[in-house]
């Protein structure tokens, strides 16, 4: 459990210096936690680069509801993209799914390639997919480097049988990362299964 790290979703500078004080390796910058988290302000991410010690992985979602995206909310995610790239975002978090709600590999494909060589997590829209093993091959098969999950629970703890069942499977090719409710109180149940 050496290299065990922890990433905070965050929706406000406070919260970026909260998190590094607090030995968070890096945290998901959004904006409308409320929505499930959505695109953080160019202001927001700006001012985010600034603090030291803390890596910035920023959520691209042009909006809250469902992960189906149109040809114009795709061209807005690309250019959040560039424009964060340009200011030195450590990583991107991001999720597309099709009508049947599998991973629509074609815009994550388009996405990850935008964004690279920046990191790429994608976010808990993989909770939405019928089968996560199959879910979780075509993210191998993407290259993405992380997934965030609760095991399609409602809460990680709730799903943690399930997440240790995709760390298994995923071995060195992809991160696993529990993400959903995660407290203080839960945390060491939630990595101990």
């Amino acid at each position: 459990m050496s290299d065990l790290r922890f990433e905070v979703c965050v929706d406000s500078i406070r919260g970026i210096v909260a998190a590094r004080d607090g030995g968070a390796a890096r945290v998901e910058l959004c904006a409308g936690l409320i929505e499930g988290g959505t695109t953080p302000s160019l202001g927001t991410v700006l001012v985010a680069r600034e603090i030291q010690n803390i890596g910035v992985h920023m959520m691209i979602r042009p909006r809250g509801g469902d992960f189906l995206y149109g040809v114009e909310e795709l061209v807005a995610m690309e250019t959040d993209i560039a424009t964060a790239k340009s200011a030195g975002v450590d990583g991107f978090v991001f999720g597309a799914l099709d009508p049947d709600g599998k991973i629509d590999a074609k815009v994550t494909k388009r996405l990850i390639e935008r964004a690279r060589p920046a990191s790429v997590t994608f976010h808990r829209a993989f909770d939405m997919v019928p089968d996560a093993m199959e879910a979780l091959k075509t993210l191998i098969d993407l290259g993405v480097d992380r997934v965030l999950t609760s095991g399609l629970a409602p809460t990680a703890f709730e799903g943690a049988e399930t997440i240790a069942e995709l760390v298994k499977a995923a071995g060195d090719r992809i991160i696993v990362m529990p993400g959903g409710g995660i407290t203080e109180r839960n945390a060491a149940r939630v990595v101990s299964i």
